[in-house]
């Protein structure tokens, strides 16, 4: 795994345990020589994970709508900035760059980037690992709207190997490591 995409907060007002999260995860990614893909911003968890990986050697590519570095938006100091026209061209290179997609906790942003990932994995569009950082619980109203949409059979209930949730930073990295497919044929898996 070389280039992993993480989905964030771009608030600058969330408790410090997201914080010191973001920069745990940062570390790792740069101690473990995998570069950060990310949406470019320098503010909230998306500047202190990006500075956190520069700040021990890393390399990150911020990939950002032209209308946000209109609004300043964006962080000045990466290793690269990718810029696109709409936000559906950034997610699109957000995951086509990646070898992975980690969900930080974060709000409808982070939220539809992490749905949109799902439902490529679901279609067989995108096939890599996707991992859930659970800290302190932040993602369990998610995860048991994803159990009742089993229950009830909206998708199928092997669809929840589909990602790894974790509780803190210091597990991603190994679930990325010992992610396995869900299956050979999700395209074809995903039809109930």
């Amino acid at each position: 795994m070389k280039n992993i995409c993480v989905y964030c907060a771009s608030s600058s007002k969330i408790d410090s345990k997201y914080v010191d999260s973001a920069k745990k995860l940062g570390h790792l990614l740069a101690e473990n020589s995998m570069q950060l893909v990310y949406g470019g911003g320098s503010v909230g968890l998306m500047g202190i994970l990006a500075d956190s990986v520069l700040e021990k050697g890393g390399k990150v590519t911020g990939i950002i709508p032209q209308f946000m570095v209109e609004a300043e938006w964006h962080h000045e100091g990466l290793t690269e900035l990718v810029l696109t026209e709409t936000m559906h061209e950034r997610k699109e290179k957000m995951a086509s760059m990646s070898d992975a997609a980690v969900a930080l906790p974060g709000g409808c942003g982070t939220l539809e980037e992490l749905l949109e990932v799902i439902t490529w994995k679901q279609l067989g569009i995108y096939k890599n690992p996707i991992i859930i950082v659970n800290v302190d619980g932040y993602y369990n109203h998610l995860l048991a709207q994803f159990r009742q949409a089993a229950d009830e059979l909206f998708m199928r209930p092997q669809h929840l190997d589909m990602w790894t949730v974790v509780e803190t930073a210091d597990q991603v990295i190994e679930a990325i490591r010992n992610s396995k497919p869900v299956h050979e044929d999700l395209r074809q898996y995903a039809k109930i």
